[in-house]
């Protein structure tokens, strides 16, 4: 009896322990105390940038045919709308219908910094136009939005920032740092205009501190569970691989088949792969994204947040549930394309498979190609890599830096009290070529977004709100005085 005793008593006394160490651990888990920033109101006028905004949509820069004359059309429309912007910057056009203007700043000796977006856009998918309640290159302003292709990608964030540098050189600012601004002709089909930018820098010997670039939003109750805006600063984007499964067989007729088709081969790798995806896990900045989400939660969320050493195992099966918070921690494993015989009674002589990885920052290229040999495991199997495509994850900038700062003070400065984290961008822009001439690169638009608005990115009736367009005027003209 007494032996049973002390057993009971010690185990209430570990459950009392264990209930005081995760009690204090979720107490001490919350936001970091940030002094709130002063609501910023450049006083620009609003009215004038909505219907600049209205014209930009006008200019169907469709990224699939740059010889249109919309694209010189745009950039001429720029320097004749902004005329004091044209006045005080040089301007040089690069690859691609970019073009790179420089303001200098007053002190030579700081690091540059450069501010980006790009004003190509995605074509309108057949059959899809008669879906959309205004005409999409129309720059319709309507119920308190201007509707049209790019408005949220990317031209909406071109002339929030124009208009607020506009605004600013009339009031006779001028920036200590010199200030670049690039907007990028192609970013929907690669960005070779940023990379021409990349190497004017390097060519000569221009390092820039930052570059700020489009990459994600300010999330309005996108994220289950959280109420409060979450403003997502990210600091690198995924990596970019896409290989080539084929298998092989003599082909031949349906009715003789092998008890292994070369589709059948191919099908059992394919499964493989999905049902072994690349180890993904909370560490480096998917660890730093979801830490700072998790300070924000309600406190029966926080407690498993706070008490990872415990629960590590449990969050991490939550969050592997869902596509959107799996590919914030692993790279991705996506087979998108297959093709076999072109007929129903043709054993195929050849199956290939395309398999479309995102990579996350801790992986190579190679360690990719090698999980996937290891994998497959099936010597029958040609893994043949894509090298024009295969790209690496951006490097992980720092949040310690006065750049990653300015960028959080003036989100909060145009939008109020909200929260911030660092976060990762999982599809690809600009930035990643921008970030080879920079000690960092960031990545978010100035605009509020909500579930509603995921549909339109590449979508239908894609539109910005006006006041989303003033909140980004609002922003630009806060990061650019800190300047």
């Amino acid at each position: 009896m007494k032996t049973a005793r002390r057993i009971l008593v010690a185990g209430l006394f570990l459950l009392v322990a264990l209930a005081a160490v995760l009690t204090i651990n979720t107490m001490r888990y919350k936001p970091a105390t940030v002094s709130e920033a002063q609501l910023t109101d450049l006083g620009a006028d609003i009215g004038n940038a909505t219907d600049n905004l209205s014209k930009a949509i006008r200019f169907a820069t469709v990224s699939d045919d740059l010889t249109r004359p919309d694209f010189d059309g745009f950039l001429s429309f720029l320097d004749e709308t902004y005329p004091t912007f044209a006045a005080n910057t040089e301007r040089m056009v690069l690859d691609a219908k970019t073009p790179l203007y420089v303001w200098k700043g007053s002190d030579e000796s700081l690091q540059p910094v450069l501010l980006a977006a790009h004003y190509d856009v995605v074509p309108i998918p057949p059959g899809s136009l008669e879906k959309w309640d205004h005409d999409p290159f129309a720059g319709t302003i309507d119920d308190g939005f201007v509707w049209g292709r790019g408005t949220l990608d990317n031209k909406g964030a071109l002339i929030a920032m124009v208009t607020a540098t506009e605004h600013l050189m009339l009031a006779g600012f001028t920036p200590k740092r010199t200030i670049y601004f690039s907007f990028g002709g192609d970013e929907e089909i690669g960005g070779d205009g940023a990379k021409s930018v990349a190497k004017y820098l390097h060519d000569n010997g221009i390092q820039l501190a930052w570059a700020l670039d489009e990459g994600s939003f300010v999330l309005d109750k996108i994220i289950p569970g959280l109420d409060q805006p979450v403003a997502s600063i990210n600091l690198s984007e995924k990596g970019y691989l896409t290989l080539k499964l084929i298998a092989t067989s003599p082909g031949g007729h349906s009715s003789m088949p092998p008890r292994q088709t070369a589709v059948g081969q191919l099908a059992r790798a394919i499964d493989r792969l999905q049902n072994k995806p690349v180890p993904g896990g909370l560490t480096g900045v998917s660890e730093d994204f979801f830490d700072g989400l998790g300070r924000h939660f309600s406190i029966e969320q926080r407690v498993v947040f706070a008490n990872r050493w415990l629960f590590n195992p449990l969050l991490e099966s939550i969050l592997s549930g869902a596509p959107s918070t799996d590919a914030m921690l692993r790279t991705t494993t996506a087979p998108t394309m297959l093709s076999g015989s072109s007929k129903e009674n043709v054993l195929a002589a050849e199956a290939t498979a395309t398999v479309n990885f995102r990579l996350h920052p801790r992986d190579t290229v190679d360690d990719v190609i090698a999980h996937v040999r290891a994998v497959v495991d099936d010597e029958g199997i040609e893994i043949r890599v894509n090298d024009g495509f295969a790209t690496p994850a951006s490097p992980v900038s720092s949040t310690d830096t006065a750049g990653y700062r300015d960028i959080e003070g003036s989100i909060r400065a145009a939008f109020g009290p909200l929260a911030t984290v660092p976060g990762l961008t999982i599809a690809a822009t600009d930035a990643r070529h921008y970030a080879t001439a920079a000690d960092a690169a960031y990545r978010i638009n100035p605009f509020k977004i909500t579930s509603d608005d995921l549909l339109r990115f590449h979508g239908i009736n894609e539109r910005l709100s006006i006041e989303n367009l003033e909140r980004g005027i609002n922003f630009y003209g806060s990061l650019i005085q800190k300047q």
